[in-house]
């Protein structure tokens, strides 16, 4: 009966230690100061996931400035551009005549200019119009087809309108407000007036044309 008892007492032994093999821990012991929190793992073994990474490897880092000798190409200046030439004014002095076409008036007229060539052009514009009612222009109804300058002489070549012609009286003043108006200007020397390109012994038909017009014989 002892034999049986202690037979029983043994097999229930084993059937304690193979049950107490079985079991298996549920979390990871605690370390010093409280307890690990697990490690949650994706994938490959080891490879922590992203939420656990430290926050400066997961930002990549875009303040790096450019070095010295390194700049972007958007750092570079514009180039400048060339500002326009500056034109020069001038106040001159213009010739007309009176309503009754007895005598030559002079009035002041302002002109820009960039050279000598534009400076001439822009004093026979101004004797071409007049800002007063009682000044009348020789020249309103002439068209300049060319002006140049060289060597102290101005080459103009004009055409004449049939609505531009003028009696003896108006011719004369016509050249003399020609003259006048050009002569101001020092470094003229001579003026020489065509007519659609070719010299002519007269301009209207009234008044020999000299060729050219000098300081000296357009007294």
């Amino acid at each position: 009966m002892n034999k049986k008892m202690g037979i029983i007492g043994i097999a229930s032994a084993l059937l304690l230690v193979l049950a107490g093999c079985g079991d298996k821990p549920s979390a990871a012991p605690a370390n010093e100061g409280g307890i690990a929190s697990p490690a949650i793992v994706s994938g490959a073994e080891g490879n922590v996931e992203a939420s656990q990474q430290p926050m400066d490897s997961a930002v990549p880092d875009i303040t790096e400035q450019p070095t010295a000798g390194n700049e972007s190409p958007s750092a570079e200046p514009s180039p400048s551009v060339a500002p326009a030439e500056d034109k020069q004014s001038q106040t001159i002095d213009v010739y007309y005549t009176d309503s009754q076409m007895m005598d030559l008036k002079p009035a002041k007229a302002d002109i820009a200019y960039k050279n000598d060539t534009e400076k001439y052009t822009e004093a026979f514009k101004a004797l071409q119009k007049s800002d007063n009612t009682d000044l009348i222009s020789l020249w309103g109804k002439m068209e300049l087809k060319s002006l140049k300058f060289e060597n102290g002489q101005i080459v103009m070549d004009i055409h004449k309108p049939a609505e531009a012609q003028l009696g003896a009286g108006g011719e004369s003043f016509a050249l003399s407000a020609l003259t006048k108006t050009l002569f101001q200007f020092q470094e003229v020397q001579s003026i020489e007036l065509l007519v659609d390109g070719e010299q002519v012994e007269s301009l209207m038909g009234h008044a020999d044309l000299l060729h050219p017009m000098t300081r000296e014989n357009s007294q």
